[in-house]
């Protein structure tokens, strides 16, 4: 037995030097053939470098002052209503209403919006550069300004 076990022992570093030659050639086959395989990683429909569709600008509808002055005394006849079952005093409807349209009167647009907002961060930033000791800007040419880099247009 012990002559049939000395021929059929090889070393550790014989097996794997064998294993190594063996496979070497086998892997680099492999790898020269998934060339298209690694072209395609990060694609598709949920990669970022595809391009995005055009984003959409909708423009918002006009609002209907009579319907907004509408459904605003129905909601405060409600409210009024449910006060008075309470036990409590009735609301003005009409005094209550002319508020809400009141306070509503701001403005409508998205533009307007966005005018009005970077007019604030104009501002604001004005307050910071005098506390530093820089010179204020000049709010309206800096709010034209930042909205033509904003959106390309005054």
């Amino acid at each position: 037995m012990d002559l049939l076990t000395g021929e059929i022992a090889i070393s550790t570093s014989t097996v794997f030097g064998l294993i190594t030659l063996i496979s070497l050639p086998i892997a680099a086959a492999a790898f020269a053939r998934s060339g298209p395989a690694w072209r395609s990683i990060g694609k598709g429909p949920l990669a970022i470098d595809e391009d995005l569709p055009p984003e959409r600008r909708t423009q918002m509808a006009p609002v209907d002052r009579a319907l907004q002055a509408a459904e605003a005394r129905q909601m405060l006849e409600a409210k009024s209503y449910l006060r008075q079952r309470r036990g409590e005093s009735p609301l003005d409807v009409d005094a209550e209403v002319a508020r809400f349209l009141e306070d509503s009167q701001g403005p409508t647009s998205p533009d307007e919006e966005l005018r009005d907002e970077v007019r604030r961060l104009v501002v604001s930033g004005n307050e910071r550069r005098l506390r530093r000791g820089q010179p204020a800007l000049d709010v309206e040419t800096e709010t034209e300004r930042q909205l033509i880099d904003l959106v390309g247009s005054g």
